[in-house]
């Protein structure tokens, strides 16, 4: 997937499609925003807020109320009535799932004024698709349902919105932003945010020893760096990390890093039932974007036979079980994490 491309209610329908009629001025009467994923709604009703009026058109055609201060009779109120020397008026409403008495604006949908655009902004989980608003909305506008990203998605996500700041920056230094921050994409931006700053004019490239001295994430200890010396067999490298995250607990916790060494041995298993084991066919068998990103899987394949793979799936499940408390009592996570490397590398 195409950073960006969260699907909609109607098919076909992106984030990025989306972007592309707002910036082209082709804009609905209402609009639902909904979903766990915050930051693509925040990104769409900004975007609305700041563009579809002139700075001086706001005062009088332009409301942003929330949810929780105004009821769904006012919110109509607002929508129904007609701009003042512009051609539009805008009615935000942030954290709209705090709106009682829908009903109301179900009624306004039969006939939305055509010079209004009312976004609801409903965040933390969406609106029951069997409730008429959200048919009523999809009639005549935009529903918006903005999941959480995958892990596998986290990278990709990065990297375009470098590249949509023209900034260079490559996979381990991607790899150490996404290991650290997780699945907040708020929170991703805002580290990217905080690296720009610091970026000289003439060198607009993230590199892992500006990671490691502003965000606080070693460049030589880190998921990434985990990662390839499983993948490698290094067994001394891999031993220094852990070490390193033994004494250095404000540095991070291994065991975050299950998900993704547990991803990594997943794809391997499916690598062997590639037809063919080059690296163009692998990545096109794991619908990877290109020959290079299946050269971890050559060199795994190399390093671990299958049996062996298939032996480490299941250990990453039962070190899984064991770190939720099935069958364990005593062995604390890290000591479980420690057991898994040694078997991965053994």
């Amino acid at each position: 997937m195409v950073f960006g491309e969260v699907p909609m209610a109607k098919a076909g329908i992106t984030f990025e499609t989306m972007m592309r009629d707002l910036k082209g001025r082709r804009f609905s009467p209402i609009y639902i925003l909904m979903g766990e994923e915050s930051y693509f709604i925040d990104q769409i009703a900004d975007y609305l807020a700041e563009h579809v009026l002139q700075p001086e058109e706001r005062d009088f055609n332009q409301n942003i109320v929330f949810g929780s201060d105004v009821n769904a009779a006012q919110i109509v109120d607002l929508a129904k009535g007609y701009p003042m020397m512009s051609e539009y008026r805008v009615v935000i409403v942030k954290e709209a799932q705090n709106l009682r008495g829908t009903e109301v604006i179900e009624k306004y949908l039969e006939n939305p004024v055509k010079s209004s655009i009312l976004v609801l902004c409903h965040k933390n989980g969406t609106i029951d698709r069997r409730k008429r608003l959200v048919s009523k909305a999809e009639a005549v506008g935009v529903v918006f349902e903005s999941k959480k990203m995958r892990e596998t998605e986290l990278s990709a996500f990065v990297a375009s919105n470098c590249l949509s700041r023209k900034i260079t920056i490559d996979e381990k230094s991607i790899a150490m932003i996404v290991d650290h921050i997780g699945s907040d994409l708020n929170r991703l931006v805002s580290v990217i945010d905080k690296l720009q700053l610091f970026l000289p004019e003439n060198d607009r490239v993230i590199r892992p020893e500006m990671i490691e001295k502003q965000i606080g994430v070693s460049k030589d200890f880190n998921a990434f760096e985990l990662k390839n010396a499983l993948i490698n067999r290094d067994v001394f490298k891999a031993n220094q990390i852990i070490k390193y995250f033994d004494n250095n607990p404000k540095a991070g916790s291994v065991f975050a890093y299950l998900p993704l060494l547990f991803g990594y041995f997943q794809n391997l298993m499916i690598a062997y039932y590639a037809p063919a084991k080059n690296e163009n066919a692998v990545a096109q068998y794991l619908e990877l974007k290109g020959g290079w990103a299946a050269r971890d899987y050559i060199t795994g394949m190399r390093n671990y036979s299958g049996s062996k793979t298939m032996q480490i799936i299941s250990k990453f499940k039962e070190i899984d079980a064991k770190i939720k408390g099935i069958d364990n009592r005593s062995i604390v996570p890290g000591d479980l994490m420690k057991e898994l490397i040694f078997f991965i590398l053994h």
